[in-house]
C-alpha cells in the first residue's frame, strides 16, 4: 500500500529534492527519483524536476509507493548476529563470503543469509532489502552493520558519512614500520588500467586511515587500522602504498609473499561503534579475528 504525505511550504526558496528529504526517512537520491517518476505533486501538478524551487504557500504531495520484492532468494545460511533489535542489527561475516550476489556470485552470499534470517528489511531504495550501509570485502571478516528500516538506515548512513561511526580493524602486515603510528591521508579511485584493483589517484575520493602498530612480528607487523572514511580497498591499498601490503593479498601485496598465505588478506574488521538510530544509546561492539588469522598471528610472533 503507497504511502502519502503532504506539506503546506511555510517559507519559499528552498528545493523540492531537500525539502522533502529534510521531512522524511528518505535519501535525497531516492526523493529525486520519486520526483522523476510523477510521484510528487506540487499545487496538484507533477513537478518533475528535483531542483524546483518551492514558494511559501505551496501545497507539496508526495507519494512513496510500497517497496517491491527483491528478486534475491533467501537462503538458509550460517549467520551469526551478534546483536539485533526492531531498527538493526550488527552481524559477522566470515572471510570468503561475498556480501551482496553479483555475476560469478549469484547466491550464497551475506544478503541470502540476511534475507532468511531477519525480520525485518529496509525498503529506502524502492526494493526491500537488508539494509547494509557499508561493506567489507569477501575475504575480510568482522563485523557488519544492518538497518532494519528506512529511519534507521538514514540515520546510520548518516553517521558513516559524519565520520562518527568507529571502525577498527586489524591487520598483519609485511616488514616493520619506521614510526608507531600514523596516518595516511591519500584519494583513493579506480585504477587507470586495471579496473578490478583501486589505486591511490590524484582524481580520487578523499581516504584518510589512521594505524598503528600493535606488535612486532618476525617479517611482519601486527596493526590497528581505523577507518576516517570508508572507501573500497581503502586499508589495503593505504597500506601497499606504504610498502606493508597486508599479508595474503593476492591484489595488492608482493607477487611473491614471504609467508605462504592462502585464503587472501589478513585483514579483520573487529569493531563497530554507533549512536542507536532510535534512542541515541551509543553501541559498540568488538569481535576477535578467525583461527586462520591467529594463527598466523601466533606463528609469526618472536620467540
Amino acid at each position: 500500500m503507497a504511502d502519502e504525505r503532504c506539506w503546506r511550504v511555510e517559507d519559499g526558496g528552498a528545493r523540492l529534492d531537500a525539502y522533502i528529504t529534510e521531512r522524511t526517512e528518505l535519501t535525497r537520491s531516492r526523493v529525486a527519483a520519486l520526483i522523476e517518476e510523477g510521484q510528487a505533486l506540487v499545487n496538484g501538478r507533477a513537478a518533475g524536476k528535483a531542483g524546483l524551487r518551492l514558494r511559501a504557500g505551496d501545497e507539496v504531495r508526495l507519494c512513496v509507493p510500497e517497496a517491491r520484492e527483491t528478486g534475491v532468494e533467501a537462503q538458509n545460511i550460517d549467520l551469526r548476529v551478534v546483536y539485533e533489535d526492531s531498527d538493526l542489527a550488527v552481524v559477522f561475516k566470515p572471510s570468503g563470503m561475498v556480501v551482496h550476489p553479483a555475476a560469478g556470485n549469484p547466491d550464497g552470499t551475506l544478503v541470502n543469509a540476511l534475507l532468511y534470517h531477519l525480520d525485518g528489511l529496509s525498503g529506502i531504495g524502492g526494493e526491500k532489502r537488508p539494509g547494509l550501509v557499508h561493506r567489507i570485502d569477501k575475504d575480510t571478516s568482522g563485523l557488519l552493520l544492518v538497518a532494519k528500516n528506512d529511519r534507521a538506515h538514514v540515520s546510520l548512513a548518516e553517521q558513516i558519512k559524519e565520520h562518527s561511526v568507529e571502525r577498527a580493524y586489524l591487520a598483519i602486515c609485511t616488514g616493520h614500520f619506521r614510526e608507531p603510528m600514523g596516518v595516511v591521508d591519500a584519494p583513493i579511485g579506480r585504477h587507470p588500467t586495471d579496473r578490478k584493483k583501486m589505486a591511490i589517484r590524484e582524481s580520487g575520493r578523499r581516504a584518510v586511515t589512521h594505524w598503528r602498530v600493535l606488535e612486532e612480528l618476525r617479517g611482519a607487523s601486527y596493526i590497528e587500522a581505523r577507518l576516517e572514511t570508508g572507501r573500497t580497498h581503502q586499508i589495503r591499498v593505504h597500506m601497499a602504498s606504504l610498502g606493508h601490503p597486508v599479508l595474503g593479498d593476492p591484489v595488492y601485496g608482493p607477487k611473491r609473499s614471504p609467508y605462504p598465505v592462502t585464503g587472501g588478506q589478513l585483514l579483520h574488521a573487529a569493531v563497530i561503534g554507533f549512536d542507536h538510530p532510535a534512542t541515541g544509546e551509543r553501541m559498540r561492539f568488538e569481535v576477535p579475528p578467525e583461527p586462520r588469522f591467529l594463527t598466523w598471528l601466533e606463528r609469526l610472533k618472536m620467540r
